[in-house]
């Protein structure tokens, strides 16, 4: 089958982090596709809009935007409709409920959402946490966490700690090792919601052959042997078991749906509902 080639141009008057998801989100259902993506952040002026204007010109293709001031806007849907291209504001449909809901105009005001207030503090708050209390360091604090991950060595604890600090949780994880049982601190934890993240010998031991390698290290020892390897999975798994913990198999999850399912849990114990191990 004959690859698709796209130019696909994101124009957005503030970071863009948005648009870039939501296009990422959309491109992921199609295969065979070869996106070439022109990123515009920050476009604010019709200056700036003119310079993007002229790339777009040149590389002609789809044309995703998120423009707050009509002006703006209007000079960029008129001037792609001159020369043929399709534009698309994702933002609109969900704008124009909340407005319907609201009984009220938005603000029109880019960047809104990276205002420094409480909340962004908040998460570099939990950012430092969470790389202060990365793989078993300083369990005295661990009380103060929101989460705290549990699992064997390479079950995506640290990018999955990460992800959720940077939604604003304090996490902190731990490798359960079988020759070096856990301090005695994670089983008298109160405050954390503590969450055992498993997976297959079979993945595990990928991932930890390919660290090796590329440590330039021989992938020879216990560390992948796959008797070693199945039994200290299964000594984790009895212990999540046996201290009733809730589980997650991260085998064929990705970071983002990882941190998801944790997040479910927390929002789960907080309404008092009692989790379902995965």
């Amino acid at each position: 089958m004959q690859m698709t080639r796209l130019h696909l141009h994101l124009v957005s008057d503030s970071t863009g982090e948005t648009l870039d998801t939501i296009a990422k989100a959309a491109l992921a259902q199609f295969d065979d596709v070869e996106t070439v993506r022109h990123f515009w952040p920050m476009v604010r002026t019709e200056t700036h809009l003119e310079r993007v204007l002229q790339e777009i010109a040149l590389k002609p293709g789809l044309v995703m935007f998120t423009l707050v001031n009509a002006t703006t806007r209007r000079v960029l849907e008129q001037r792609c409709a001159a020369l043929g291209l399709p534009t698309v504001a994702p933002m609109d449909p969900l704008n124009d409920a909340l407005t319907a809901l609201f009984g009220k105009q938005g603000k029109a005001k880019p960047g809104r959402q990276h205002v420094l207030d409480a909340a962004y503090f908040a998460r570099v708050d939990a950012i430092q946490f969470t790389i202060a209390h990365d793989d078993g360091i300083a369990s005295e604090e661990w009380e103060e966490a929101d989460i705290l991950l549990a699992g064997v060595s390479r079950s995506s604890k640290t990018p999955t700690s990460i992800y959720l600090a940077n939604r604003g949780y304090k996490v902190a994880n731990i490798p359960i090792v079988v020759e070096s049982p856990p301090p005695a601190a994670l089983f008298q934890l109160k405050r954390p919601l503590v969450v055992g993240l498993t997976t297959s010998a079979d993945r595990l031991i990928q991932i930890r052959r390919n660290r090796l390698l590329s440590l330039n290290q021989m992938p020879d020892t216990s560390y992948v042997e796959q008797d070693a390897v199945t039994r200290e999975i299964a000594f984790a798994r009895r212990m999540f078991a046996d201290r009733g913990w809730p589980v997650i198999d991260v085998t064929r999850r990705s970071i983002e749906e990882t941190a998801a399912a944790v997040i479910a849990l927390v929002q789960q114990r907080e309404g008092a509902v009692m989790p379902v191990d995965e």
